[in-house]
């Protein structure tokens, strides 16, 4: 009975939660309702001009790390954000507030928008999923 609900929950599962090794590209969804945990929407990007600084949470604002602004998930919970243009996704730690433009769902910092590919075009429609919501205690190096 065990095996039997194992090899269901795995046929229905999609691969990427099946597998060892976590994809870094899916494939594209295009609806908007993908669970009560999911935020579809616009994102962008803030740069080097910002670097130094403060953020929400205390910490200054590096342009190299992975980080993102949300208007209101905890700050230091990690979530993942897909571009759903070339499916590229990275996970994030949520360390200030915005975006303050009512058309944006989140702000990346420069090094997260390269690697979901979000840097050259400025603006992608992205999948936000929660990986942590407990926050997690930071430790600046140094």
């Amino acid at each position: 009975m065990v095996l039997a609900a194992g090899l269901v929950l795995a046929t229905t599962l999609p691969a990427s939660i099946c597998s060892a090794e976590p994809a870094r590209k899916t494939s594209p969804s295009h609806g908007v309702q993908t669970g009560h945990h999911a935020q579809i929407g616009e994102a962008s990007w803030y740069g080097a001009h910002q670097a130094g600084h403060r953020t929400a949470s205390g910490e200054p604002y590096d342009p190299r790390s992975l980080t993102a602004a949300h208007p209101w998930l905890p700050l230091h919970s990690t979530v993942r954000v897909t571009n759903l243009r070339n499916g590229l996704w990275v996970d994030v730690r949520v360390n200030d507030r915005g975006p303050y433009s009512r058309h944006r769902v989140i702000d990346l910092s420069q090094k997260a928008a390269e690697v979901i590919g979000l840097k050259r075009r400025g603006v992608a429609r992205v999948k936000i999923e929660p990986v942590t919501l407990q926050p997690i205690a930071y430790h600046p190096e140094g």
